[in-house]
Formats: C-alpha cells, structure tokens, sequence
C-alpha cells in the first residue's frame, strides 16, 4: 500500500504527455464517479474544487487531481480513492473510483470507567468499576455522509445518548446538528492531591448526574474547512455527601444549569485525517459559558491547536505541535478547573496524575520512520470487499513532550501545576483500516517516573 500522502504525478503526468502531447491547457470534459453504491454523488461533486468545463493548464492537472482524491480519501467514507483519467483532442476524462466502507457498526461496550488503563490499575475496587453497553454507530447516513450515533452505556457508569451531525452540502454549505446526552456514576472525583484524583463512591445513590441537550450549525467548506456554531444546555447534580468533602466543587452549590457557547475554526490540511504524515492542522475554539443557578461566575475559554507534518524522505516523518488554552473567570469551581492528565490534553509519561488550573500549554514532537508496510492482506474468509483487504503500517517513534499549567492558587499537596512537565519516549504505532490507530509507547518524565503505555489514537 502507498503512503497516503505518495503523489502520483509522474504516472499522470506521462499519460498526458502521451495522450494530449503538445496541449499547454487542457478542458475537463467529464467527471465520473464509480463504486459508490450508498454515497450520492452529490456528496463526492460537493468535495471537489474542479468543474466539468474547467480549463486547466496542463502541467497543474496532475497537482490539482491528487489533491481532490485526497480530499474524497479523507471524507472516511472509503478505504481506497483511485484516480484513473483519459485525455484525447485536449479534451480530459477523469474518473474516481471508490471503495466504500462498512458504515453501520453496533459496537460493544466493555471499557474501564477511569482515565485510562493506569489510573484503573490505581483504584483498589477496580473490577467493579467497568462499563458495558453498546455504542451504535450509522457514518454515512442516507448516502449523504450524514452521522448518526447513540451509546447506551450500563454498569458503574450509565451513559445514554443520541447525536445527529448532517454536514453542509450545496451552495451554502450550512449543516446543522443536535443530540442529548444523559450520565449517572456511581462515583465522582471530588478532589485532587497530591496530583492524583480521590473518588467517593456510593453504592445505593448517583454521587454525581448530568444531563445536556445540544444543536448547532455548521458552515462546511470543504472536508478540510469547518466553521461551527453549537449551544449546549447543561443541568447537573452532585450529592449533599460530595458537597461536604469539598465545598468548593460547585461552589458550594448541590446543582447548578449552564449554557456552553461554542465558536470554532478547523483547518486540517493533513494528508491523511486518521495518521497524518505530512500538511498542517489549525483549530481554534472559543466557549462563553453562562450559569443560571449557581454562584459561579460566567467562565470565557480560548483554545488553540496547531500542528505541522513533514516527509522527510527515505520513510522518515517529523511532526511538530503546539496546544494552548486561556480560562477566564473570577473564580472557578473545582469541577472547571481541569487542565492537563485528563481526557482532553495530556503530556505523556503523566497518565498516573492530573493536573488543574486555568490555563495550560503543551507542545510535542516525533519522529517517525515506517519500517513494515504489508499493503493490503488478503483475508478472502470474509467474502466482503469492505473487509477482506487490510492495510497495515507500522512506524517507529521517537518523541518529546513538555507542558506547564498555570493557576494562582494551587493547594498545597499539589506540586505540578506551575512546575514544568516533560517527557521522551519510543514507540510503535500500528495503523490499519477504518481509521485505526494502536500504540505502545514507552515514557521517561524528568520527575523521574513513567513507563509502558497502550493508546488507541494518533498522539497528536
């Protein structure tokens, strides 16, 4: 299998010599679409930046094709996008041909209900609290790359949601989405020491609930370009015995209602979405946070995110990445306080603790060189062209990672927040269909620990 981001220029730019020879422009006569049986070809018109009866000067058309089959690769609708064109008379025929996925996908649910794998490993009544349910997925909805996804989630935590995401197709653009969302835990973290999360846990009560309703809109240029517009409805509850452990979760308060408004800007230049190897990624979010029934007062966040990738030749990659965040508030309860360690951010080497404040910084680099690539094996036992050929790569790493959280009142049993964090480590990331990424990394922390980590993402 060819690295996703391999340009295939020189095959194109040959057939065109030999086929429109001596054309300085040529005009594209025709667009055809093949092996998209479920996704309407509106979908596939709506990614492209090229039109029947476009000109194009002949030495660009290589360029301009590879980035449009980039471009429908990276809707993640498929597992192979191929280019295939003909030219006669400086007349040009391009053709895409499609591999659709499997889009349907009732998966089940039977995951640890902490952090991750270590912070579980950490908690003396850790075979109690596992979660099980099933998690429903529908990519590719009606054809029209619509999603549609709801969890139900039992056991020590409950989990029950439904969320639907249309993307903004014709002239507009505008998409919308909306979901509900319902939570109960048998246990909350009510406090942080030490750097390390303390859970009270009741058997016969929810220490902790939450509910939200959420919709919004979303102006969708391209794959690569996503401008959104989401409100979210919050309600939440902790018990009067989490209350007295730490009065200042809610600021004192047992409930509390809020809405989330959200602003954001995506631009993912990347090659490929699910293990980028080369382009750039730039997200910007900004959240006004509003309460109703609480003593908090309104909370203004800014998030940033910026990564660059670079083919360095030979199977080498390098990746550079920064991420950043501002929390503005006059006083923030303890449950808004969460920065670094938990679910969102994380400099790796620390996945045993948290770290809290308001505002954080993480920057991170690899280097990665693929040392195995298998193509696609054949796997004819499934009888299904969706699933009986499988990529996989796999690539070493190396890596740096360093971050710094800062907050103006730090409890004294905590010693990382305004301290610096970093780590190196090596890898091995494995990456096959659906998107699919597995890691094993193993973590050195100036603080003098870390260890061996499996992750089921692309770090960065």
């Amino acid at each position: 299998m060819a690295p996703p981001d391999t340009l295939r220029r020189l095959n194109l730019d040959s057939l065109l010599q030999q086929q429109c020879g001596g054309y300085a422009q040529v005009r594209i006569a025709q667009i055809l679409f093949v092996g998209n049986a479920v996704t309407k070809e509106r979908v596939l018109r709506a990614e492209l930046d090229i039109r029947e009866g476009d000109t194009l000067a002949a030495a660009d058309v290589a360029r301009r094709l590879e980035r449009n089959r980039r471009r429908l690769f990276n809707l993640q609708l498929f597992n192979q996008v191929n280019l295939q064109l003909a030219c006669r008379n400086g007349e040009l025929i391009v053709l895409y041909g499609v591999q659709e996925r499997w889009y349907t996908f009732p998966v089940p649910i039977f995951s640890f209900a902490d952090r991750n794998f270590r912070s579980w490993l950490d908690r003396p009544d850790r075979w109690r609290r596992l979660d099980y349910g099933v998690h429903v997925v529908r990519t590719n909805f009606r054809g029209r790359n619509e999603q549609l996804y709801g969890n139900l989630q039992l056991g020590f935590n409950r989990k029950y949601e439904l969320f639907y995401v249309r993307p903004g197709l014709g002239r507009h653009r505008l998409g919308f989405s909306a979901g509900a969302s319902l939570y109960q835990a048998r246990a909350v973290d009510y406090t942080t020491r030490r750097d390390s999360l303390k859970a009270y846990r009741a058997d016969n009560e929810f220490p902790i609930q939450r509910w939200y309703l959420t919709g919004g809109l979303r102006w969708r240029r391209t794959v690569q370009r996503l401008t959104t517009l989401e409100l979210y409805y919050y309600q939440e509850r902790i018990t009067d015995s989490v209350r007295r452990l730490n009065p200042e979760y809610f600021l004192n308060a047992t409930r509390r209602s809020y809405v989330d408004v959200v602003l954001s800007r995506t631009l993912n230049q990347r090659n490929t979405f699910a293990y980028p190897l080369t382009g750039s990624f730039l997200q910007a979010s900004l959240t006004q946070r509003v309460f109703f029934s609480s003593p908090s007062p309104p909370i203004t966040t800014a998030l940033l995110t910026y990564a660059r990738y670079f083919s360095l030749g030979h199977g080498f990659y390098y990746s550079a990445g920064a991420e950043g965040r501002l929390r503005l508030s006059r006083r923030l309860a303890y449950a808004d306080s969460r920065a670094l360690g938990y679910r969102q951010a994380l400099v790796r080497g620390y996945d045993a603790y948290v770290v809290d404040g308001r505002h954080y910084g993480v920057l991170r680099q690899g280097l990665s060189l693929r040392v195995f690539d298998a193509g696609r094996l054949n796997l004819p036992v499934l009888n299904d062209p969706r699933l009986d050929r499988i990529p996989l790569v796999l690539y070493a790493n190396v890596f740096t990672d360093a971050g710094f959280v800062a907050e103006r009142s730090v409890p004294v049993p905590n010693r990382l927040p305004n301290e610096l964090l970093a780590s190196a480590g090596i890898g091995l990331h494995l990456v096959t269909y659906y998107d699919r990424v597995f890691t094993l990394e193993y973590t050195r922390t100036i603080h003098g620990f870390g260890g061996l980590f499996a992750r089921t993402e692309f770090p960065f």
